[in-house]
């Protein structure tokens, strides 16, 4: 398989609304790869632009950044809300509209009062310093607890701000709002389930995930809208935000946040309420977008050949009978879909509680299923590359994003395409906190017979990963190793086998291949396989590591093109490394910390590590060492790339001196033991040293047994007026390697 190099997104993924379930996907990425694969419209010739599928709907982001580059995109979107998100953003309402739709919410009576006050007295808290009545930002509440116990606001009269202690009254008002709930419920069930739905009972354990308070807040809205005169883009508007509202009012906003992705209707410990009318402020500029509108139409109606989204309400499968001899896909791109049981239930509930039962019906069974394993996952997939198979010609790419990845995801999503007969070209995996890109090829029309299981097929393709990559790699790098290989053998599943017997068949293969192969060394606290590390035993002495590598690859390509941008240090060095080889920023990052300076948006090698200065800077530290040598009595000479200190014809120390932080090359060159050694740095690789120790415990354990030496430490010694041996090693002890910068990012 010769893999693709991992194409770098030009901006981090959207932090816009309901972004905590939509996939992360960095901007750029699918325009990038467009560019080289499907051409765009033309208007010069007038060549329409290339028609694509995504037989997902899974992201908005990628369908309309696809449509802003010059392609048609055919979409499938059977879920409402992520259909309204799409075309919100394709065709936003001004800012005017938004301002005004909340201004005339705002404005409505609620009995003798504006509601808008109404509302916000539901949040009201006193400052504890000042006694102000102000807005709390939002409460803090404990499982099953029937009050809030804190809640955190900023005061604006005295500028106290942080968690305070809930006081009688914010507990008092809680219960109060509580005594009416079941009002507000029934009235919320009913905008989803009528009386006598059989469906109404997985809508009330639904609505269980929202607290008397924002359900009131919410129902009140909802129902106040439906009363108001508003033209249709401000209802859209309005809609928006308080679909932005829907999402910030439910329980599963844990505190502090340690679940940032929910995937599952689970009530945190420790949760927070938010106060649901600022949220409407904020919503705003939640949903301002900067891309110009796409055009966007439902099928069959077209849209211009220059770009723009046709949106299939509706099954792959009639898509592929009603398509297929109109409209020839030139490619298929798409996220692909894990499960997500919180945003699909919750999915059902907003489009509800927005548009009516009518909306929701389509898409009930969300509602009903409760569990989402794997096995449904592959299931699913399977279908939907089945009816693709049918619907593309021969040799038709598949560039798809598996956001979020983890090993069950990308064996499930390998195993479903092979068995409908698309043919793995490529996966590009930069760490398990980026998606992962794959690229299909539709194959050819033939009864593919699959091939046995072969644990060793297994064994050797994660010894020549780990060979290639030449330092401890993640679970999820060895597991991509181990399904490329059985993708490429036919044998991830065979035509008797269901899939959860294969998924089960070809995870217990590949651990399997790792915990009974000697060869095979587990970093890790724990005993399961997923976790940790996996090295070689024989990695650290035969292959240069991958971090080498890229800090060898970002300071030679520093020094031919000084004054680069990050993005053009990327396409340089994912090209150098593709598949599952692709460096993280983190890495990077730490490479460019040690040897680079940042001017504006551009970085160049500071002065001090240009070649020719580091050069220079190398030949006076031989003489620095020879002198210190010197002065402690001890005869010195050079043997081959060591600077040498004997006394009575016996080396004791040996001085390896580095311009770089290649101290696994240095411990591999040297003939002399650990205790002997003592390897020479500049000051400014000790980070970019420590950073590597960090990620490879391999080359951790070694460098215990070495000293390393600074530049300046050195300098300073010839300084110092009197310096004994035994002075020596103090100084040498008492300045260790730095703790790195990127620590906190690690891979």
């Amino acid at each position: 398989m010769e893999h693709q190099p991992y194409i770098p997104g030009t901006k981090p993924a959207d932090a816009g609304p309901l972004s905590r379930f939509i996939p992360p996907l960095e901007e750029g990425v699918i325009a990038r790869w467009l560019s080289l694969h499907v051409a765009p419209f033309d208007p010069a010739q007038g060549k329409p632009g290339g028609w694509l599928l995504d037989p997902f709907g899974f992201s908005p982001r990628l369908v309309l950044e696809a449509a802003r580059t010059g392609y048609r995109v055919l979409v499938t979107v059977n879920n409402p809300i992520t259909r309204f998100l799409l075309e919100i953003a394709a065709t936003p309402p001004s800012e005017s509209d938004f301002n005004a739709a909340l201004a005339e919410l705002e404005t409505a009576k609620k009995g003798d009062e504006r509601l808008g006050a109404h509302l916000q007295t539901l949040y009201q808290t006193t400052c504890e310093k000042c006694n102000a009545e102000i807005q709390a930002d939002y409460f803090l509440w404990r499982k099953e607890a029937d009050a809030p116990y804190a809640r955190v606001y900023t005061c604006p009269q005295c500028n106290d701000s942080g968690e305070r202690v809930a006081t009688q009254q914010d507990i008092d008002r809680a219960k109060q709002i509580a005594a009416t709930d079941g009002l507000h419920r029934s009235r919320a069930f009913e905008r989803v389930a009528k009386l006598d739905d059989d469906d109404r009972v997985y809508a009330e354990e639904a609505i269980q995930h929202y607290l008397p308070r924002p359900l009131y807040f919410l129902t009140t809205v909802i129902n106040r809208v439906d009363g108001l005169n508003l033209t249709p883009e401000r209802k859209r508007a309005l809609n928006a935000l308080i679909l932005v509202a829907c999402d910030a009012g439910n329980t599963l906003w844990d505190h502090p946040p340690t679940r940032p992705r929910p995937k599952q209707l689970n009530i945190p410990s420790q949760f927070r309420e938010h106060n649901l009318w600022r949220t409407l402020e904020r919503g705003l500029t939640l949903w301002t977008e900067t891309g110009s509108p796409v055009a966007i139409e439902s099928w069959p109606r077209r849209i211009p050949e220059s770009g723009g989204v046709c949106i299939y309400e509706g099954r792959l499968k009639e898509l592929a009978r009603e398509v297929k001899k109109e409209i020839p896909i030139a490619a298929v791109i798409g996220s692909l879909p894990r499960p997500n049981q919180a945003f699909w239930t919750l999915s059902a509930l907003w489009a509800g509680w927005l548009w009516g039962r009518e909306a929701v019906e389509p898409y009930k069974i969300a509602l009903r299923r409760r569990r989402y394993d794997w096995a449904w996952n592959a299931t699913a997939l399977h279908a939907a590359f089945s009816h693709l198979f049918e619907l593309l010609p021969l040799g038709t790419p598949f560039f798809g994003f598996m956001p979020e990845p983890e090993p069950p995801f990308l064996t499930s999503a390998l195993t479903a395409a092979g068995a409908a007969g698309f043919d793995l070209k490529s996966i590009a995996l930069r760490t398990e906190h980026d998606p992962i890109q794959i690229l299909w090829n539709r194959g050819e029309h033939l009864k593919r017979e699959a091939n046995e299981q072969d644990v060793s097929i297994v064994r050797e393709a994660i010894h020549a990963h780990l060979a290639e990559r030449g330092e401890p790699a993640s679970y999820l790098h060895v597991h991509a190793a181990a399904l490329i290989a059985l993708a490429e053998a036919h044998a991830l599943k065979n035509k008797t086998q269901e899939f959860d017997e294969a998924l089960r068949a070809t995870n217990a293969l590949i651990q399997s291949a790792l915990s009974e192969d000697e060869r095979f060394v587990h970093y890790s606290s724990g005993e399961s396989v997923e976790t940790g590390l996996w090295s070689n035993a024989d990695l650290s002495r035969r292959y240069e590591s991958l971090a080498d590598r890229v800090e060898v690859a970002i300071v030679t390509f520093l020094q031919k093109n000084p004054d680069s941008i990050y993005l053009e240090i990327e396409d340089d060095l994912y090209p150098r490394f593709a598949g599952l080889l692709t460096p993280s920023k983190a890495m990077i990052y730490a490479v460019l910390d040690s040897y680079a300076e940042r001017e504006g948006a551009s970085m160049k090698l500071r002065a001090e590590d240009v070649a020719l200065s580091r050069r220079n800077e190398r030949d006076t530290i031989i003489p620095m060492l020879e002198l210190v040598g010197k002065r402690l009595g001890y005869s010195t000479s050079l043997a081959d790339k060591n600077h040498v200190w004997e006394e009575n014809n016996s080396v004791q120390f040996a001085f390896y001196v580095l311009a770089s932080a290649l101290v696994g090359r240095a411990m591999d060159e040297t003939p002399y033991s650990p205790e002997q050694t003592i390897l020479v740095i500049p000051g400014g690789r000790a980070s970019l040293i420590a950073y590597k120790a960090g990620r490879d415990p391999a080359l951790a354990a070694r460098l215990k047994n070495y000293r390393l030496l600074k530049y300046r430490l050195l300098r300073a010694m010839l300084e110092v007026p009197v310096l004994t041996r035994e002075t020596f090693e103090e100084q040498i002890a008492s300045d260790p390697l730095e703790k790195s910068k990127s620590q906190m990012m690690m891979f």
